[in-house]
């Protein structure tokens, strides 16, 4: 009797971390202020390797075999070209692991919205929809005025 209510257990956990994860997955979350001293994270254009935007800047960390990378890249390209000073930058997760060490990136693909200063004002793991990639990137722009 032991055996099939442990199933049943494992089951009904397996179904909610499922769940969970596709409900996170794209979707933004508020950029966490550096522990030590209460800052955001900032990043310059030599960090990423390429200028910052006028206005934002889609950072993307992604990796050879990930396929949701080639989405995400087509998706942040779309957004980029529909607005006006918003670049969008490239980042092989393999080739700069430093950069992903100080930045926590824990999975590819990561987005991170950097305002006009490079600071990092939200974040998303995964696949983010162009709904969300738009609204992340409004309210980036938005706290500048």
């Amino acid at each position: 009797m032991t055996g099939p209510v442990l199933l049943g257990v494992a089951l009904v956990a397996t179904v909610a971390v499922a769940l969970l994860m596709r409900w996170k997955n794209g979707r933004f979350s508020a950029a966490v202020a550096d522990e030590d001293d209460d800052t955001v994270e900032r990043l310059t254009a030599e960090q990423i390797g390429a200028p910052l935007g006028e206005r934002a800047t889609l950072v993307q960390f992604s990796s050879a075999f990930c396929s949701p990378c080639r989405a995400t890249r087509v998706v942040l390209a779309d957004v980029a070209a529909s607005a006006p000073g918003v670049v969008t930058v490239d980042i092989d997760a393999e080739s700069h692991l430093q950069l992903v060490r100080d930045l926590s990136v824990m999975r590819t693909p990561t987005v991170l919205v950097l305002d006009a200063e490079g600071a990092v004002t939200t974040r998303a793991s995964g696949l983010p929809r162009r709904e969300q990639v738009l609204a992340a990137l409004d309210r980036a722009t938005a706290e500048r005025q």
